[in-house]
């Protein structure tokens, strides 16, 4: 299988929230190191290559610069001695010393991607700021959309693949124009017309059976054209089924040539906007049937979902993207003592705050402080990972997301079987 296929929603989730997150961080001075390596070079010679850069870096005038510099490369060299060869999609690795609380206080920050999908750039960059430019590609649409134009004279084929527009066949009817005059020979001239029409549209089904069927990330298929032949062709039964499933929508064009593709692709972006969203409504247009129906076959809220992972009852796993929710671990560094607290994001640096010169509930010391801080969503994720179940990250842009959110707490399960206290 096409490695485009296996981006799942909690992939590109996970990347998005990632570049965001780097895209906001700046070093003094060119103390950021970017890297990205494809697949298929040798770990050795990478390492290699950094150790050039570290003599080069030895150059540096600044001192701190030098060594913030040599210490990140350092840094990097070790990460990259962790695996025994590139991932299969490549490799990137930022890394560098980021303020922490204002000038003096930057502190050397590691952060390991290995792409959804390969990687063709090689890129070592020493800069003020992590270059994600490469990352940003990988989060462009990369689904092959069909399209069929048609009319009684003629068909033509494209695909459309980001930004880019591929004529893949144009076929003619030879079927002619309607025959006006009276009489049986214009019946019988009608019949004949119908016959050609009936084998022009199976030729162009074959058509597109054979360029479509078999094509790798087709996402789904616009049919368009002037006037009613488009409809008549898609009511029929030319195409093959599978293809049919992936019509998308059926669009008015003046033209059925270069020109009517062109005016397709106009109109395309919103359709690709609508598929997601399409994808996002079915799954949770399945979780509310069975809630509504009290199949037993649905659960929600942060136990019950988390007890259901844990049983390998979950079939998918929903998660709203507007969870901005992290579990803190709480320690007590006299005692040991752990517990851990749930909050929203914007809430973290107010409750840390908090803890300064509280006593610990189990020892009394004022030594309480956060020793890790792990996103909600991730938590999740990992266990649904362990539970081989499918994850869907649900965006808040839909009727049916917004609800996810606001009426089950972000999260929530479509079951493989009842539990136990539901049956």
């Amino acid at each position: 299988m096409n490695e485009l296929v296996k981006r799942t929603s909690l992939q590109l989730f996970r990347l998005k929230k990632t570049i965001n997150a780097l895209a906001r961080k700046e070093g003094r001075g060119t103390e950021l190191i970017s890297l990205y390596v494809p697949p298929g070079r040798q770990i050795s010679e990478v390492v290699n290559m950094l150790k050039q850069e570290y003599g080069t870096a030895s150059n540096i005038k600044s001192t701190t610069t030098r060594k913030n510099v040599q210490d990140a490369i350092v840094k990097v060299q070790q990460r990259l001695k962790l695996f025994r060869q590139v991932p299969e999609n490549g490799l990137v690795i930022f890394c560098g010393a980021l303020p922490q609380n204002g000038p003096g206080s930057e502190k050397i920050e590691t952060y390991v991607i290995i792409p959804p999908e390969p990687i063709k750039v090689y890129l070592y960059r020493c800069d003020s700021r992590f270059h994600i430019e490469p990352l940003l590609e990988l989060l462009k649409e990369r689904e092959v959309y069909g399209i069929i134009l048609i009319d009684s004279s003629e068909a033509t084929f494209a695909t459309l693949k980001g930004r880019r527009l591929e004529i893949l066949q144009r076929v003619t009817s030879g079927v002619p124009g309607k025959h006006r005059a009276g009489g049986q020979s214009a019946r019988r001239f009608e019949r004949l017309r119908e016959m050609r029409l009936n084998e022009y549209y199976r030729r162009v089904g074959q058509h597109a059976n054979e360029l479509f069927l078999d094509m790798p990330d087709l996402k789904g298929i616009i049919v368009g054209g002037p006037g009613p032949t488009k409809l008549e062709f898609q009511k029929g039964d030319y195409l093959n089924y599978q293809l049919k499933e992936k019509i998308l929508d059926t669009l008015d064009t003046a033209y059925v040539d270069e020109q009517g593709v062109k005016e397709i692709v106009e109109k395309a972006p919103e359709i690709m906007r609508r598929v997601r969203y399409i994808e996002e409504k079915k799954v949770m247009q399945e979780f509310l049937y069975h809630i509504g129906h009290d199949t037993g076959l649905a659960t929600y809220g942060e136990e019950e979902v988390k007890k259901a992972l844990e049983m390998g009852a979950v079939k998918t796993l929903l998660l709203s993207e507007g969870l901005d929710i992290v579990r803190a671990t709480v320690k007590c560094n006299a005692c040991g003592f752990q517990e851990e607290k749930t909050m929203q994001n914007r809430e973290l640096l107010s409750f840390e705050a908090s803890l300064v010169g509280n006593p610990c509930p189990k020892c009394n010391a004022p030594s309480l402080s956060v020793d890790g801080i792990e996103d909600l969503i991730e938590v999740y994720a990992k266990l649904a990972e362990t539970a081989n179940a499918e994850v869907e990250m649900i965006s808040t842009e839909t009727e049916e997301g917004q609800m996810l959110k606001k009426s089950f707490g972000g999260i929530a399960a479509i079951l493989r079987f009842k539990l136990q206290n539901q049956a």
